[in-house]
């Protein structure tokens, strides 16, 4: 049965055929909810401008050195604007504007080192855009020696580059390989040509096919596809096309996300035609087709929207109970603290968030007066770390026990007493089981996850802030 039938009680249901013998159902309003991706919590609508600068300055300094670090750099520019996309970046047409945004991350980096204080351990960095790989190869190689001088990689750190295959040289991948990237993580979103000329972002298959091919060829092993369902001109038929295409590369991790059409966030949507975005019902079975798909390849559901080979580091980590969720998606990292650098980038330490200024001319000018560029961010309470934590374990192994989440805080389960009302009514619903003070959601339900995770968030008011459907 599809997974957006099972979300409503049988009297809520109205079932037709869909001519394939399934049970279809019309617009649901569960999945219609805009629930958070819970990528922190609090979310990102809830950093507030209280915490400065200043604040973030003392939070560096309070970091243990023996704490290990991991990294994210920010690179806010594209050659061609993809319609769909949700990320902070701007078009440039010419390579001017990357060499001054470096001299001024450059800046940044040692800032905030010099905040740390001794040069400090890092086991994870991530390039992430936006389109790292619109960097030349002297401004890779320029860009790693700071990151090396103010920090210390241990050991087998990974590091991951998101890359856009259209227009990656052989000089790029054998630079990404020279200054010892580990993963990259490709978008392809889909395959389809109508969709592709509806989102702007025209990918041939065999585009990516030579990008993969070229990467593992350098010694690239770790390769990640990211795919998008709920786009433009998307079908079902055309999804499971894309899927069995990208199958053959036997990428090690896959993603699916659910687009969010929120043109009156990202004015660019607009571009989009709306009337051509498939229906509640059509992205659920669209979400399903993939789950279904990609799992019968032999792949390890991760949480939510994410898929590894058994024997790759984040299905490894799934099994052994210690798999994270940070800004990034689902991460076998086990840093507790990620630092942020670039326009946009959030920080997440032990004392809570931080995100830098996004417009670039802001945070290049906030550089320029001497500060460390941020805007906004939350500082966690007790109350914060206690849901968060049930809500990452949430969405990390679809089964929290709140007794041992509160036990971790010196609390009992009675400290999540004000959620079982919310708990009990989406039960009833069959998106979770409640045994005793544990929660789960089986596998088939996972297109309602966020709805449970949203039952804990102290924050979340439906309609005031606008997310993502929770399908």
């Amino acid at each position: 049965m599809c997974i957006a039938a099972r979300l409503l009680a049988p009297d809520q249901r109205q079932a037709e055929t869909d001519g394939h013998g399934a049970a279809m159902t019309l617009p649901l309003s569960l999945l219609d909810a805009r629930v958070p991706r819970y990528t922190s919590y609090p979310t990102a609508p809830h950093f507030h401008p209280g915490v400065d600068n200043l604040v973030f300055e003392r939070w560096l300094r309070e970091l243990s050195p023996d704490l290990p670090l991991s990294l994210y750099v920010h690179m806010p520019f594209c050659d061609t604007l993809c319609w769909f996309c949700g990320c902070h970046t701007t078009v440039i047409n010419s390579h001017a504007p990357v060499v001054h945004y470096l001299a001024d991350l450059f800046t940044e980096i040692g800032r905030v080192a010099s905040a740390l204080g001794a040069k400090r351990r890092v086991s994870h960095l991530h390039f992430g855009g936006g389109s790292p790989t619109i960097m030349a190869s002297k401004d890779w190689y320029m860009l790693m020696e700071v990151l090396r001088r103010n920090f210390e990689f241990v050991q087998g750190a990974e590091i991951a580059v998101e890359i856009d295959p259209r227009g990656l040289t052989d000089e790029a991948i054998a630079t990404l390989a020279e200054i010892g990237v580990t993963r990259a993580s490709i978008g392809v979103q889909d395959l389809d040509e109508a969709v592709q000329r509806s989102i702007n972002r025209i990918q041939p298959f065999a585009c990516t096919q030579s990008a993969v091919d070229r990467l593992r060829a350098a010694g690239i092993r770790g390769l990640n596809i990211d795919l998008v369902y709920g786009l433009p001109q998307q079908s079902e038929a055309g999804l499971a096309h894309t899927l069995n295409q990208v199958l053959t590369l036997e990428p090690d991790r896959l993603a699916v996300f659910g687009y969010a059409h929120v043109p009156h966030f990202k004015k660019h949507q607009n571009l989009i035609d709306a009337r051509t975005l498939p229906d509640l019902m059509a992205r659920a079975r669209q979400f399903e087709l993939a789950q279904r798909r990609i799992a019968e390849a032999g792949y390890q559901p991760i949480g939510l929207d994410h898929f590894a080979r058994s024997e790759d580091g984040l299905a490894i980590a799934w099994r052994e109970g210690r798999l994270r969720r940070n800004f990034q998606g689902y991460s076998d990292d086990d840093a507790s603290a990620l630092i942020g650098f670039g326009a946009s980038a959030i920080s997440a330490l032990p004392q809570g968030y931080v995100q830098n200024i996004a417009a670039v001319a802001q945070w290049r000018s906030a550089l320029r007066q001497g500060a460390l560029p941020i805007a906004r961010g939350v500082a966690l309470s007790a109350d914060d770390r206690l849901r968060g934590t049930a809500i990452e374990r949430l969405m990390c192994n679809l089964e929290v026990d709140l007794a041992g989440v509160a036990a971790g805080y010196g609390q009992t389960a009675d400290a999540f007493a004000d959620v079982l009302p919310r708990l009990r009514s989406l039960a009833a619903q069959g998106l979770v089981e409640i045994d005793g003070t544990t929660l789960r959601v089986a596998h088939e339900m996972r297109a309602g996850l966020r709805l449970v995770c949203a039952a804990f968030d102290a924050y979340w008011n439906e309609g005031a802030v606008q997310h993502a459907p929770a399908v």
